[in-house]
């Protein structure tokens, strides 16, 4: 039996991306066991959270990093120690300064801990960056040096870790969250219909409550404007507003709050329901004509399924993941303003059945992607075994080892 833990993964984030992300790497774990005949048991490190964990199975164990373990580096450490592997996700985009200095920290502090209890990582397919800080770009550098494997999960990430000085070998796959299985039942619909993610974090300004992602538009009123445009629809299509990030004790970045409040002002809107699992916002997301939102990984949903999405960016990760596939339908908020970023959005509705051919040709590319990520990590997967039951496990090897096994990845 090998052990695969998952860090800046989550079992019950209130943020569904962040769970996608982590249903999605155990759909692939599971192929490799399959695939290798190699028993994996998976350790999900995570935060106590308010809803019921979204991942169960005999295979799978959850250990909570709470705040009096992560001020006991031992303890930690012991945690590791109990692994054979660890995957580190970045919570998808977290590996950047961007969110600011508390999160990038923390998540340093985790990654050299990791290191530190001799366990092999793998950086799973994420946006690297941007470090803009001198101070972060070396633990960039040094955190990055020190992974059995590296994933990106689009060409700009991969460039920006050009650009940050390193040479070593990269997978340029795609998002984890392509492997999301929907679960459950979908609504059926007498009319078209729109759905339209709108972002609480950005309603309130981001973290800072001050335009953090220096947006153009006022992001508040252009989704007013957006949802007023939509209703006036010769189509007349019912407009749906999807949460995505669903968490009352958050109201700043909670999306169902948001979605509430607005339907108080159109109460032509219908709100989809706060979804319980990542799985269940696929489903319900699949059976629209045609989405749009500011959370990536709803955008991932709709996009996977094959449902006509416009991307709302507020950074660019969006992009980065979109473009990478030759999908090039993302509206940019830091780019256009109020007026552009509303027609944006009518226009692909508009054209949603050319761009439902370019999502179902850019997902095959991005499944390519997730390919190639498969068979290294089932290379790696397949190493670290051989290696535990020859009894030289891998955590003793020497670093030229690694760089040894790096050049073959």
């Amino acid at each position: 039996m090998l052990t695969v833990g998952l860090l800046f993964f989550s079992s019950n984030s209130d943020n569904l991306g962040v769970g996608a992300l982590t249903v999605g790497q155990i759909d692939i774990l599971r192929g490799i066991s399959r695939a290798t005949g190699i028993d994996i048991a998976v350790t999900v490190f995570d935060w106590v959270g308010s809803r019921p964990a979204y991942v169960e199975g005999p295979d799978i164990t959850i250990r909570h990093l709470s705040g009096e373990v992560m001020k006991d580096p031992r303890k930690v450490m012991a945690m590791f120690r109990e692994c054979d592997l660890i995957l580190d996700i970045g919570a998808g985009d977290s590996f950047a300064d961007i969110y600011g200095p508390k999160r990038l920290n923390r998540m340093i502090y985790l990654k050299y801990l990791a290191h530190l209890s001799r366990c092999p990582v793998v950086l799973a397919p994420q946006t690297f960056g941007p470090f803009t800080s001198w101070l972060t770009r070396p633990f960039a550098r040094d955190l990055i040096r020190r992974a059995v494997l590296v994933a990106t999960r689009d060409d700009h990430s991969t460039a920006a870790l050009r650009a940050l000085g390193v040479t070593r070998p990269v997978v340029t796959a795609s998002d984890v969250a392509l492997r999301l299985p929907p679960e459950g039942p979908a609504p059926v619909w007498g009319r078209a219909t729109i759905g339209l993610n709108v972002s609480g974090l950005l309603m309130a300004g981001g973290y800072t409550g001050r335009n953090q992602f220096q947006l153009m538009a006022d992001y508040p009123t252009a989704m007013r404007d957006l949802i007023c445009q939509l209703l006036r629809l010769p189509e007349r299509p019912e407009v749906v507003l999807v949460s995505h990030v669903i968490s009352p004790q958050t109201p700043s970045e909670d999306d169902y709050t948001a979605a509430l409040s607005l339907q108080k002002e159109f109460p032509d809107v219908t709100v989809a329901p706060a979804f319980k699992t990542p799985g269940a916002a696929k489903a319900y997301i699949a059976s629209l004509d045609f989405f749009a939102g500011a959370r990536m990984h709803a955008c991932i949903a709709a996009f996977s399924s094959e449902v006509p999405v416009a991307p709302l960016a507020y950074s660019g990760k969006f992009e980065g993941l979109f473009g990478s596939l030759g999908y090039e339908a993302t509206v940019d908020c830091r780019a256009l303003g109020q007026d552009a970023l509303v027609q944006s959005v009518l226009n692909g509705f508009q054209n949603r059945e050319a761009l439902a051919r370019q999502a179902r040709i850019a997902r095959a590319v991005g499944q390519d992607r997730l390919r190639d990520y498969t068979e290294a990590l089932a290379r790696v997967i397949s190493e670290v075994a051989l290696r535990k039951r020859s009894g030289d496990q891998m955590r003793r090897a020497s670093g030229h080892q690694w760089r040894a096994m790096d050049e073959r990845l």
